[in-house]
C-alpha cells in the first residue's frame, strides 16, 4: 500500500513538472509604421520665431533716458 502511493505521488509530480514548455517562444510583435512627413511641414518655423523674439528683446534700445544718481535726495 505505501509504494503504491509513493508511486501515485511521484507519477503526479512528474506530470506537473512537465505540463508545461520549457522553451519560452515570444508572441509576434506586428510593426507600426510612421506615416509620411511632407517636406514642408513648417516645423521649423517654431524654434525660428521664438529665437528671434527672444533676439528682439535682447537687442532692442530703450528711448527714454535714464535717471540721474541722486533721485530722490
Amino acid at each position: 500500500m505505501k509504494k503504491i502511493i509513493v508511486s501515485a505521488a511521484a507519477l503526479m509530480s512528474a506530470s506537473v513538472a512537465t505540463a508545461g514548455s520549457v522553451v519560452f517562444i515570444p508572441p509576434a510583435v506586428s510593426a507600426i509604421e510612421e506615416p509620411a512627413r511632407m517636406g514642408g511641414s513648417g516645423a521649423w518655423l517654431i524654434p525660428l520665431i521664438i529665437g528671434a523674439v527672444i533676439l528682439l528683446a535682447i537687442t532692442t534700445k530703450s528711448d527714454s533716458e535714464p535717471l540721474p544718481a541722486n533721485v530722490g535726495q
